[in-house]
């Protein structure tokens, strides 16, 4: 693996998010908010969407696709990425900003995104129903990063349209990895009313993990910023080890530099082990959430969520412009490499189908069922692993009928 796309992977918390808003565009949008203060900035958004510009290609000026089709991003960039307010967190390492307020996005005192039913809202950290719940797990996806608002999101869609019987909460952790899905559960688990219904929309996020070298694996799995966090811990460890040999006894050996990883342990897995990693770290944890679920008396069920490349090979024509701008800022075949096909998708869900079997938890796999029900010009995606305000519809659509809830 070459050293930047190890430092892509190792540095990001969504690929797609950073590449959506590099330094460049954040600091113009940034800069048009002072300027236009707090009173005028609704407006500097929409004018600064529609005027973006980025430079490719050793200097040629283009209008941004980004910035005219999904101006929402710009939103969720500032605030929801590496690149903006990163709130570390114990344990989970890191989590949503607390009562963050936009019109895109906005999270109670927790962090969590706010779900609306039809004429409702609720979240774990906020106004909570007395009846029995439902949640929806996952990483960004199920966050919601792309939807224009929170009534966009996949759990808003739900509650108020496809499967309104009962309360849909979102309980999902930006970039998040299976371990961290976990833990958010057993963290907040105590704050919920009865839950009927744990439905883990995931996936992804192991499987891209999974590609980084073992060195970085740990007993638990790699997570995004794992390089950051390694560094400074190293940093920390020897300037500690100075310190101590500044004030011990004459003659105590100094600490010296650590030792760089071998050849072996810094290469990529090959595409069976990262697929295997993926599946054991996902069936480990799901095999814990188990218990979790009847405790509560719910429903567990998996579900792999769709990623662009595993729907189908035909892109809508803003898929094209977008992804095609999205690659000549980093190019995501490059970062994910042989993962991102659909023949490896096909495995991957394969052998998660397997794992969930021999755990009696139902599993479904959303990108055949989606390719089923769209056209070539349904445009499902705002990068390669977030949707549209019309791809969250239509996957909620599916996964009400799929799930069989009403």
């Amino acid at each position: 693996m070459s050293r930047s796309r190890r430092k892509a992977i190792l540095g990001l918390s969504d690929l797609s998010i950073r590449e959506y808003c590099p330094a460049r565009l954040i600091m113009m949008a940034r800069a048009a908010k002072v300027m236009a203060g707090a009173r005028d900035q609704r407006a500097v958004r929409t004018r600064f969407a529609s005027d973006a510009l980025h430079q490719i290609n050793g200097g040629t000026m283009l209008l941004s696709h980004r910035a005219e089709l999904t101006p929402q991003m710009l939103q969720y960039a500032d605030k929801f990425d590496d690149r903006g307010d990163i709130r570390w967190m114990p344990y989970l390492m890191y989590f949503h900003p607390p009562d963050h307020r936009s019109e895109v996005v906005n999270t109670d005192r927790l962090g969590f995104r706010i779900s609306h039913g039809a004429d409702e809202q609720a979240s774990i950290g906020g106004c909570l129903p007395q009846s029995p719940v439902r949640l929806l797990v996952g990483s960004s996806t199920a966050f919601g990063i792309g939807a224009t608002n929170d009534a966009a999101t996949l759990a808003s869609r739900l509650w108020s349209r496809h499967a309104p019987s009962a309360p849909w909460l979102n309980f999902a952790g930006r970039s998040h990895n299976s371990t961290q899905e976990l833990l958010l559960f057993l963290l907040y688990r105590h704050l919920l009313p009865r839950v009927d219904e744990i439905v883990i929309f995931s996936g992804f996020n192991d499987l891209g993990l999974a590609r980084l070298p073992k060195s970085q694996q740990g007993d638990h799995g790699a997570f995004f910023n794992c390089g950051q966090f390694f560094d400074q811990m190293g940093q920390l460890r020897d300037r500690q080890r100075r310190e101590k040999s500044r004030f011990g006894s004459v003659g105590r050996r100094r600490s010296e530099p650590p030792e760089a990883a071998s050849p072996e342990a810094s290469a990529p897995p090959s595409l069976d082990e990262q697929i295997a990693h993926a599946v054991e770290l996902t069936t480990r944890h799901l095999d814990s959430w188990r218990p979790l679920a009847e405790a509560s008396g719910a429903r567990l069920s998996y579900v792999l969520q769709p990623l662009a490349t595993w729907v189908r090979e035909e892109r809508a024509p803003q898929e094209d412009l977008l992804f095609d701008e999205l690659d000549a800022i980093s190019n995501f075949g490059e970062v994910y490499g042989d993962i991102a096909t659909m023949e490896s998708g096909r495995r991957y869900s394969d052998e998660l189908r397997q794992g969930c079997g021999k755990l009696g938890v139902p599993f479904y796999d959303m990108n055949p069922v989606l390719a089923d029900a769209v056209s070539r010009d349904d445009w499902l995606f705002v990068d390669r692993i977030h949707f549209t305000d019309e791809g969250h519809d239509i996957v909620s659509g599916l996964l009400a009928d799929m799930l069989s809830l009403s």
